[in-house]
């Protein structure tokens, strides 16, 4: 039986094969949910959906596109805003 910790379905289980041959069950965090646009609420592309830990070790180009306010606006809202800026 695991331990009570390991019985929530707060953790992904995955089978891992380990170097003895066994196969094991792994308790893993779950991938927290993707990245949305602050406008639309469209799932942002070219945002990682990763923990904070492995984010902090990422570099900050593969953290969101490179491209005004990537990371928070999805290409066409980002599209939409700019051409309004320039009306303006």
């Amino acid at each position: 039986m695991p331990q009570p910790y390991k019985r929530s379905r707060t953790l992904r289980r995955a089978k891992r094969k380990v170097p003895g041959g066994r196969t094991v069950m792994h308790y893993l965090k779950r991938k927290p949910k993707a990245a949305h646009c602050s406008n639309c609420n469209a799932v942002l592309k070219g945002a990682p959906r990763e923990r904070p830990f492995k984010m902090r070790s990422m570099p900050k180009t593969k953290k969101r596109p490179e491209r005004p306010y990537g990371g928070n606006l999805c290409s066409r809202c980002m599209r939409r805003l700019l051409i309004e800026k320039s009306r303006a």
